[in-house]
């Protein structure tokens, strides 16, 4: 499972709330909430929902790689 690191800027930045973010995506901001906090990982198919929902790929929620310096 992946660590979605930039999850909350990119929801900041479509200015949205979590339960916002949670009804966009069919997700419960409770989940929403732990993944923000690192306390969650998500499975694949809530990333796609949540990157659907934001109008992002999904690689854009995601940490950068080792050595690759994020846009």
């Amino acid at each position: 499972m992946v660590k979605l690191t930039r999850l909350r800027a990119v929801r900041e930045r479509a200015a949205l709330t979590q339960r916002e973010l949670a009804a966009k995506a069919g997700v419960t901001y409770v989940q929403i909430s732990r993944i923000e906090r690192g306390a969650a990982e998500p499975y694949p198919g809530t990333v796609r929902k949540l990157a659907t929902a934001l109008g992002v790929a999904p690689t854009d929620l995601m940490e950068p790689e080792q050595g690759k310096v994020a846009a």
